[in-house]
């Protein structure tokens, strides 16, 4: 996100006027103004629905809908915070067996969609499953009176498996602070009598709270914006409930009303996560700053680390993997269906040309704020990444309205001029899903690339335009390729996050992708069919994460 106060003129010519209009300003007011479109036509619909059945939802499922979320958002948030600190401190304080491994296994559970893990799980666990299968089989049971198992389809199952899927933000984040803060702090505590507790409580704790704060929050965001595991779990929250008022009931109204809520939701977390880190800044100079030495643990002390470690690596991807894998493979008929690589052509070009466009729009409005710092893009700037906290359902849904108006103008100017009815022609296709794709991962094109523009001096800027360069050849000979590096991750990133995304996928695209493969096989009880898509999108998400990685180690 984009402060006023960082914002670097890269020009020596005069001020512009802060409300003068020129090229580069209409470039990324429009962008902007795109970005926002469909949060702004979420809120229209719900001051303004053709029906109006808000009263009927606050008095029927509008209640259960807010405790499942906010239960499932507390518990995931809580679940997720603890394991991702504990497990950060661990592999950066100490050396125990298998620290070096499972210092970067912890972040697989990221190319493992929550829906996927879901899916897995719950085919493992519930009745009809091989677990509970076997332990009959063993025992000798016949009923479920016959023994006592938890509730598979229940919001508690589905609070582990969220948390097992999402705790690497929290882990990512946290691990980051302890590793670049100064080593002095810790042994100052030791030699004042503090052991490994009162050490992390009184020294790691307080350094890591803002990046704890920032991963549990995107941690809750995520749980929010979760669609196809809720419903795998038969959780019913704000999500859930708005294609159930959308695609059921079909009222747009009542589900822009929902939508509204989960906005509401998501202001009131990030508003949480900036007022918790108010305040807190520390400082290290150079002479002091000094990474911290891992200390080795005792025999026992380590198998307990390497336990603890472990056991979100073991829930979060290998037990799901371990499972697709089982129904996938040894199949060969399921691996030679055509319909399969289709969805896998179809996914890699849009989710590519989805990351391209971002990553362009991107560069070019962060470029436009820094090169003219006029007001109303200032102000607009930040607001532009409401869609990364925003779920895809809310997108989804903000985008289908106008895009149907516009495409029965389109259609009725066609029939009228030709007499030929082509029918729809924006709704269900590439452009739309790829708009929803920009808008929604936006955020990490401008967070990222922005992070890149505050490494580099302005004085390069002055001197590029001094020297007669126009701002179009500034920004391409000068800064293109001094930001390459954060331009491809960023693209990286969105482009895995949109080859994952379901919810917007649903609403928006008419043809079948990886991610609506799953849910279309997963719906049906079909793991078999669903396993391939499936373990196409965990190898995608691995070689990305596995690039990420690499380029940010150490």
């Amino acid at each position: 996100m984009v402060e006023t106060s960082d914002i670097q003129s890269v020009t020596s010519a005069p001020r512009r006027s802060r409300y003068r209009l020129d090229g580069w300003t209409l470039l990324g007011l429009t962008i902007a103004l795109l970005v926002i479109l469909p949060v702004a036509t979420v809120f229209w619909l719900a001051l303004f629905p053709t029906e109006n059945i808000w009263p009927h939802l606050l008095s029927t499922t509008l209640p259960r809908y807010m405790t499942n979320s906010m239960v499932m958002m507390a518990g995931v948030g809580l679940l997720a915070g603890v394991v991702g600190t504990l497990a950060a401190w661990l592999v950066v304080m100490y050396r125990f067996p298998g620290r070096n491994v499972l210092q970067w296994a912890l972040l697989l559970p990221l190319s493992l969609p929550a829906y996927i893990a879901a899916f897995a799980v719950v085919d493992f666990l519930e009745y009809a499953g091989p677990l509970q299968t076997g332990l009959r089989a063993l025992f000798g049971w016949s009923t479920p009176r016959d023994y006592m198992f938890p509730e598979i389809r229940s919001r508690g199952i589905a609070i582990i498996v969220l948390a097992a899927a999402l705790y690497p933000y929290v882990y990512f984040l946290t691990r980051s602070v302890f590793r670049t803060q100064s080593g002095a702090a810790i042994e100052v505590s030791r030699a004042l009598g503090c052991g490994p507790v009162s050490s992390f409580l009184r020294v790691g704790l307080p350094l890591a709270r803002p990046a704890i704060a920032a991963g549990v929050a995107i941690v809750m965001m995520e749980t929010l914006n979760e669609f196809g595991a809720m419903e795998f779990f038969a959780v019913q929250t704000l999500t859930t409930g708005i294609f159930t008022v959308w695609l059921e009931a079909s009222n747009a109204g009542g589900a822009a009303q929902l939508a509204c809520v989960i906005l509401i939701f998501v202001t009131v977390l990030v508003m949480l996560e900036k007022f918790s880190r108010r305040r807190i800044k520390f400082h290290e100079t150079a002479r002091n700053m000094r990474p911290p030495q891992p200390q080795d643990l005792r025999p026992i002390q380590g198998i307990a680390a390497s336990l603890f470690c472990s056991i979100p690596v073991l829930i979060g991807f290998a037990l799901p993997l371990s499972i697709l894998i089982d129904h996938a493979f040894g199949r060969a008929k399921l691996w030679a269906d055509p319909a399969l690589w289709a969805a896998t052509l179809r996914t890699v070009l849009i989710a590519g040309g989805a990351a391209t466009i971002t990553v362009i729009a991107g560069l070019l409005l962060v470029f436009s704020v820094r090169l003219i710092r006029h007001a109303s893009l200032t102000r607009i700037l930040p607001v532009t990444t409401i869609g990364y906290a925003a779920p895809g359902a809310v997108l989804g849904l903000g985008f289908l309205i106008p895009l149907s108006v516009l495409d029965h103008h389109v259609a009725d100017g066609i029939l009228w001029l030709t007499g030929i009815d082509p029918g729809l022609l924006l709704v269900g296709s590439v452009g739309a899903i790829m708009l929803a794709y920009c808008v929604r991962f936006f955020a990490i094109a401008v967070g990222t690339i922005d992070a890149a523009f505050t490494k580099i001096s302005p004085s390069l800027g002055m001197a590029s335009r001094s020297l007669g360069q126009s701002p179009r050849q500034t920004l391409f000979r000068l800064y293109a390729p001094m930001i390459k590096g954060a331009v491809g991750t960023a693209a990286l990133l969105i482009f895995v996050d949109s080859v994952k995304e379901l919810p917007a996928t649903l609403l928006l695209y008419s043809k079948t992708t990886l991610a609506t493969s799953v849910y279309q096989h997963a719906s049906l009880e079909d793991i078999e069919g669903a396993a391939p898509a499936a373990l196409v999108i965990v190898l995608i998400s691995l070689i990305a994460v596995a690039i990420v990685s690499l380029t940010n180690r150490g």
